[in-house]
């Protein structure tokens, strides 16, 4: 074995500042000039140690989109592993220029394989990925939140597929309705901080509780709660679609509804 690889294995991997580098240099040398397939294979674990906090740098770009730090770290170590094995020499910059664009694309690619919990088409997504590319890099130019149409010109995508692309955040994980709401006793979840009782529950079991009670009114009064209750028209207006007064729909309705309180709640009516 080489001294360079020799030196490798005897000496601590955290080195500081230059020390370190000169190593990782000579690694990449060796690894150029190395014939023998173990030695080969000794130099690149070494150098997939060392160069393992890139691929975590690459992985924490992606962050907060809706997929596991951890996730994306693998994702990441994983193909700094296939683009050692697959380095051939050239050194430490010419394997970075090799490297850094085959995690990049790697994890892109796990972003729109496996990153959706709901799959939009793909030209969705591929436009979403530019975006988020380039969305960084024009504000530094522009000096403001690109517009849609900064978007479509710097991505090459139309504007209504860059519409479409940034409501589709969602899509990558959606927000559990049992997530713990934000309060200081834990006890909520997000759930309960959304909707609310359908009144609809209320008004079906009313009438299933009234509809008998009505078969039992004459046919008048049945239609004064219908036109009242079930069509919504006022007290003037069913008056003049039944023939009576305003008044006299008042006192029949009130009437009727006493007779509705007492059979659906006697003991309180009493």
């Amino acid at each position: 074995m080489n001294a360079a690889v020799a030196s490798s294995h005897h000496d601590p991997v955290h080195k500081s500042g230059s020390e370190s580098g000169l190593q990782t240099v000579e690694l990449f040398d060796a690894l150029e000039h190395a014939r023998n397939e173990r030695t080969r294979q000794e130099i690149c674990d070494e150098l997939i140690i060392r160069t393992l906090p890139i691929a975590d740098r690459l992985a924490s770009h992606y962050k907060y989109r809706g997929v596991a730090i951890d996730d994306l770290q693998q994702v990441a170590r994983a193909a700094l592993v296939q683009a050692m094995r697959r380095f051939r020499g050239g050194g430490e910059s010419a394997f970075l220029a090799f490297a850094i664009p085959s995690i990049r694309g790697e994890l892109k690619r796990h972003f729109r394989d496996r990153g959706w919990t709901v799959r939009p088409p793909r030209r969705v997504q591929e436009a979403r990925l530019a975006i988020v590319n380039a969305h960084d890099q024009l504000i530094q130019e522009l000096g403001h939140e690109p517009s849609v149409s900064e978007l479509a010109i710097a991505t090459g995508f139309d504007e209504d597929t860059i519409r479409e692309a940034q409501g589709v955040g969602h899509c990558y994980q959606p927000d559990s309705f049992d997530r713990p709401f934000d309060d200081s006793d834990g006890a909520r979840s997000f759930g309960d901080s959304k909707g609310e009782v359908d009144p609809g529950f209320e008004q079906a079991e009313a009438r299933v509780a009234i509809g008998p009670l009505l078969d039992q009114l004459a046919p008048r009064d049945r239609k004064l709660i219908m036109l009242r209750f079930f069509e919504g028209l006022t007290q003037r207006e069913t008056g003049r679609q039944i023939g009576i007064s305003q008044m006299q729909v008042s006192r029949v309705e009130s009437r009727i509804l006493n007779e509705l309180r007492l059979f659906l709640a006697p003991d309180e009516a009493a």
